[in-house]
Protein backbone atom coordinates (compact mmCIF):
# COMPACT_ATOMS: atom_id res chain seq x y z
CA UNK A 1 0.00 0.00 0.00
CA UNK A 2 1.19 3.69 -1.05
CA UNK A 3 3.85 2.23 -3.18
CA UNK A 4 4.37 3.49 -6.64
CA UNK A 5 5.48 2.65 -10.23
CA UNK A 6 7.30 5.71 -11.74
CA UNK A 7 7.98 5.77 -15.69
CA UNK A 8 11.25 7.93 -15.58
CA UNK A 9 11.95 10.61 -17.52
CA UNK A 10 13.73 14.09 -17.76
CA UNK A 11 11.97 15.62 -14.26
CA UNK A 12 12.38 19.22 -13.39
CA UNK A 13 12.26 18.63 -9.79
CA UNK A 14 12.81 15.30 -7.71
CA UNK A 15 11.76 13.52 -5.47
CA UNK A 16 13.18 13.58 -1.68
CA UNK A 17 14.59 10.65 0.02
CA UNK A 18 11.48 10.08 1.32
CA UNK A 19 9.62 10.04 -1.71
CA UNK A 20 11.91 7.83 -3.49
CA UNK A 21 11.89 5.47 -0.62
CA UNK A 22 8.68 4.52 -1.97
CA UNK A 23 9.04 3.39 -4.99
CA UNK A 24 8.87 -0.12 -5.68
CA UNK A 25 9.44 -0.03 -9.01
CA UNK A 26 10.93 2.19 -12.06
CA UNK A 27 10.26 2.17 -15.68
CA UNK A 28 13.10 3.53 -18.07
CA UNK A 29 12.27 4.33 -21.37
CA UNK A 30 15.92 4.82 -22.91
CA UNK A 31 19.79 5.86 -22.17
CA UNK A 32 19.57 9.44 -22.75
CA UNK A 33 20.96 10.88 -19.83
CA UNK A 34 17.87 12.53 -18.15
CA UNK A 35 16.13 9.79 -18.35
CA UNK A 36 18.28 7.64 -16.32
CA UNK A 37 20.79 10.00 -14.45
CA UNK A 38 19.14 9.70 -10.70
CA UNK A 39 19.54 5.53 -11.44
CA UNK A 40 22.34 6.16 -8.90
CA UNK A 41 21.28 8.12 -6.33
CA UNK A 42 18.29 6.37 -6.12
CA UNK A 43 20.32 3.41 -5.44
CA UNK A 44 22.75 4.50 -3.19
CA UNK A 45 19.85 5.60 -0.70
CA UNK A 46 18.18 2.16 -1.04
CA UNK A 47 21.70 0.68 -0.57
CA UNK A 48 22.18 2.86 2.46
CA UNK A 49 18.89 1.40 4.22
CA UNK A 50 19.97 -2.01 2.75
CA UNK A 51 16.53 -2.51 0.69
CA UNK A 52 16.26 -2.55 -2.58
CA UNK A 53 14.20 -1.54 -5.67
CA UNK A 54 12.77 -2.99 -9.16
CA UNK A 55 14.17 -1.88 -12.75
CA UNK A 56 12.41 -2.60 -15.54
CA UNK A 57 14.48 -1.75 -19.18
CA UNK A 58 15.53 -2.60 -22.21
CA UNK A 59 18.81 -4.50 -23.02
CA UNK A 60 20.33 -1.57 -24.34
CA UNK A 61 18.87 -0.09 -21.06
CA UNK A 62 20.59 -1.79 -18.64
CA UNK A 63 23.46 -2.45 -20.56
CA UNK A 64 24.24 1.75 -20.72
CA UNK A 65 23.51 1.89 -16.58
CA UNK A 66 26.16 -1.24 -16.03
CA UNK A 67 28.70 -0.05 -18.24
CA UNK A 68 28.66 3.73 -17.88
CA UNK A 69 27.07 4.94 -14.34
CA UNK A 70 26.83 1.85 -12.20
CA UNK A 71 30.30 0.34 -13.15
CA UNK A 72 32.07 0.79 -10.65
CA UNK A 73 34.07 4.20 -11.41
CA UNK A 74 31.57 6.40 -11.76
CA UNK A 75 29.29 5.39 -9.66
CA UNK A 76 29.20 2.38 -7.28
CA UNK A 77 28.22 -0.81 -8.94
CA UNK A 78 25.45 -1.48 -6.08
CA UNK A 79 24.97 -5.17 -6.91
CA UNK A 80 24.54 -6.04 -3.46
CA UNK A 81 23.96 -4.28 0.07
CA UNK A 82 25.29 -5.33 3.04
CA UNK A 83 22.65 -7.73 3.49
CA UNK A 84 23.79 -9.44 0.20
CA UNK A 85 20.60 -8.21 -1.55
CA UNK A 86 20.63 -6.32 -4.48
CA UNK A 87 19.65 -2.67 -4.19
CA UNK A 88 19.07 -2.48 -7.98
CA UNK A 89 17.28 -5.19 -9.37
CA UNK A 90 17.26 -5.45 -12.85
CA UNK A 91 14.11 -6.82 -14.54
CA UNK A 92 14.72 -7.24 -18.74
CA UNK A 93 11.69 -5.64 -20.61
CA UNK A 94 10.72 -7.18 -24.48
CA UNK A 95 8.16 -5.05 -26.55
CA UNK A 96 4.79 -6.04 -26.57
CA UNK A 97 5.12 -8.89 -24.16
CA UNK A 98 2.75 -8.12 -21.45
CA UNK A 99 4.30 -8.46 -18.29
CA UNK A 100 2.35 -8.13 -14.55
CA UNK A 101 3.66 -5.71 -12.21
CA UNK A 102 2.17 -4.21 -9.10
CA UNK A 103 -0.99 -5.00 -9.75
CA UNK A 104 -1.14 -3.59 -13.51
CA UNK A 105 -0.73 -4.95 -16.27
CA UNK A 106 2.58 -3.21 -18.72
CA UNK A 107 3.44 -3.32 -22.16
CA UNK A 108 6.21 -1.74 -23.77
CA UNK A 109 6.10 -0.19 -27.37
CA UNK A 110 8.72 1.24 -29.22
CA UNK A 111 8.23 4.73 -29.89
CA UNK A 112 10.34 6.89 -32.75
CA UNK A 113 13.52 8.51 -31.05
CA UNK A 114 16.77 9.05 -31.73
CA UNK A 115 18.07 5.66 -29.56
CA UNK A 116 15.96 2.95 -29.35
CA UNK A 117 13.14 3.66 -26.65
CA UNK A 118 9.58 2.13 -25.49
CA UNK A 119 6.63 3.83 -24.01
CA UNK A 120 4.82 2.25 -21.60
CA UNK A 121 0.86 1.05 -21.13
CA UNK A 122 -0.02 0.44 -17.95
CA UNK A 123 -3.73 -1.26 -17.23
CA UNK A 124 -5.17 -1.68 -13.93
CA UNK A 125 -7.21 -4.46 -12.77
CA UNK A 126 -10.45 -2.74 -13.44
CA UNK A 127 -9.27 -1.84 -17.19
CA UNK A 128 -8.52 1.19 -16.58
CA UNK A 129 -5.28 2.59 -18.67
CA UNK A 130 -2.76 5.17 -19.65
CA UNK A 131 0.64 4.92 -22.50
CA UNK A 132 3.50 7.20 -21.46
CA UNK A 133 5.65 7.73 -24.47
CA UNK A 134 8.86 8.15 -23.50
CA UNK A 135 10.67 10.39 -25.88
CA UNK A 136 9.04 10.38 -29.79
CA UNK A 137 9.17 11.94 -32.87
CA UNK A 138 6.62 11.37 -35.64
CA UNK A 139 5.61 8.27 -37.44
CA UNK A 140 3.71 6.63 -34.28
CA UNK A 141 1.37 4.46 -36.58
CA UNK A 142 2.49 1.04 -35.28
CA UNK A 143 2.40 1.99 -31.93
CA UNK A 144 -1.16 3.16 -32.28
CA UNK A 145 -1.67 -0.20 -33.45
CA UNK A 146 -0.84 -2.15 -30.43
CA UNK A 147 -2.54 0.47 -27.52
CA UNK A 148 -5.71 1.74 -26.97
CA UNK A 149 -5.82 3.96 -23.53
CA UNK A 150 -8.31 6.15 -22.18
CA UNK A 151 -4.85 8.91 -20.82
CA UNK A 152 -2.08 9.28 -23.28
CA UNK A 153 1.06 11.38 -21.47
CA UNK A 154 2.90 11.85 -24.59
CA UNK A 155 5.80 14.41 -24.99
CA UNK A 156 5.80 17.77 -26.57
CA UNK A 157 9.31 19.61 -26.36
CA UNK A 158 8.92 22.46 -28.07
CA UNK A 159 6.43 24.97 -30.00
CA UNK A 160 5.24 24.52 -33.61
CA UNK A 161 7.84 27.11 -34.91
CA UNK A 162 10.51 24.45 -33.89
CA UNK A 163 9.20 21.58 -36.09
CA UNK A 164 12.11 21.11 -38.59
CA UNK A 165 13.58 20.60 -35.37
CA UNK A 166 11.53 18.18 -33.90
CA UNK A 167 11.56 15.72 -37.29
CA UNK A 168 15.48 15.93 -37.14
CA UNK A 169 15.35 15.20 -33.45
CA UNK A 170 12.69 13.08 -32.96
CA UNK A 171 11.07 15.25 -30.95
CA UNK A 172 7.11 16.56 -31.21
CA UNK A 173 5.33 19.67 -31.28
CA UNK A 174 1.90 20.81 -31.11
CA UNK A 175 1.99 20.73 -34.98
CA UNK A 176 3.75 17.57 -35.01
CA UNK A 177 1.66 16.08 -32.07
CA UNK A 178 -2.04 17.23 -34.48
CA UNK A 179 -0.55 14.75 -37.54
CA UNK A 180 -0.04 11.59 -34.67
CA UNK A 181 -3.90 12.23 -32.82
CA UNK A 182 -5.46 12.85 -36.58
CA UNK A 183 -3.59 9.04 -37.28
CA UNK A 184 -4.44 7.52 -33.65
CA UNK A 185 -8.14 8.11 -34.20
CA UNK A 186 -7.80 6.55 -37.91
CA UNK A 187 -7.06 3.71 -36.38
CA UNK A 188 -8.75 3.39 -33.33
CA UNK A 189 -11.51 5.47 -33.58
CA UNK A 190 -11.66 7.81 -30.98
CA UNK A 191 -9.08 10.29 -29.10
CA UNK A 192 -7.89 9.51 -25.42
CA UNK A 193 -7.18 12.25 -22.83
CA UNK A 194 -3.53 13.21 -23.80
CA UNK A 195 -1.38 15.56 -21.20
CA UNK A 196 1.78 16.90 -22.55
CA UNK A 197 5.08 16.34 -20.76
CA UNK A 198 8.91 16.80 -21.69
CA UNK A 199 7.89 20.99 -22.68
CA UNK A 200 11.18 23.12 -23.08
CA UNK A 201 10.61 25.76 -20.09
CA UNK A 202 11.22 28.76 -22.13
CA UNK A 203 8.69 27.61 -24.64
CA UNK A 204 6.19 26.68 -22.36
CA UNK A 205 3.77 29.65 -22.51
CA UNK A 206 4.24 29.46 -26.42
CA UNK A 207 3.37 25.49 -26.39
CA UNK A 208 0.61 25.91 -23.67
CA UNK A 209 -1.46 28.53 -26.30
CA UNK A 210 -0.59 26.13 -29.23
CA UNK A 211 -1.87 22.83 -27.46
CA UNK A 212 -4.93 24.86 -26.57
CA UNK A 213 -6.10 25.81 -29.82
CA UNK A 214 -5.32 21.72 -31.23
CA UNK A 215 -8.00 20.94 -28.25
CA UNK A 216 -10.61 22.98 -30.03
CA UNK A 217 -9.31 21.83 -33.55
CA UNK A 218 -9.60 18.41 -32.70
CA UNK A 219 -12.56 18.62 -29.95
CA UNK A 220 -10.83 16.81 -27.31
CA UNK A 221 -9.13 16.86 -24.36
CA UNK A 222 -5.25 18.12 -24.57
CA UNK A 223 -3.44 19.94 -21.32
CA UNK A 224 -0.10 20.41 -20.06
CA UNK A 225 1.18 18.64 -17.31
CA UNK A 226 2.36 20.07 -14.16
CA UNK A 227 4.84 19.02 -11.32
CA UNK A 228 2.42 17.52 -8.38
CA UNK A 229 -0.64 16.79 -10.53
CA UNK A 230 -2.58 14.38 -9.85
CA UNK A 231 -4.74 12.46 -11.83
CA UNK A 232 -7.82 9.87 -11.32
CA UNK A 233 -8.84 7.72 -14.36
Amino acid sequence: AGRRALAAGGWRGCLNVAGQLGLSVVLLTHTHSGHIRDVPMLAMNFYLRESGVDIYATASVREALASYLLNGQLYPRFLETPKGQPAVRFHPVVPYQEMAIEGYGVIAVPTNHAVPTVGYQLTSAAGRSLFYSGDTGPGLAECWRHIPPELLIIEVTASSRYTDFGRKSKHLTPDLLRDELISFREINGYLPRVLTVHMNPDLEKEIEAEIAALAVELDCSIELAGEGRELEL
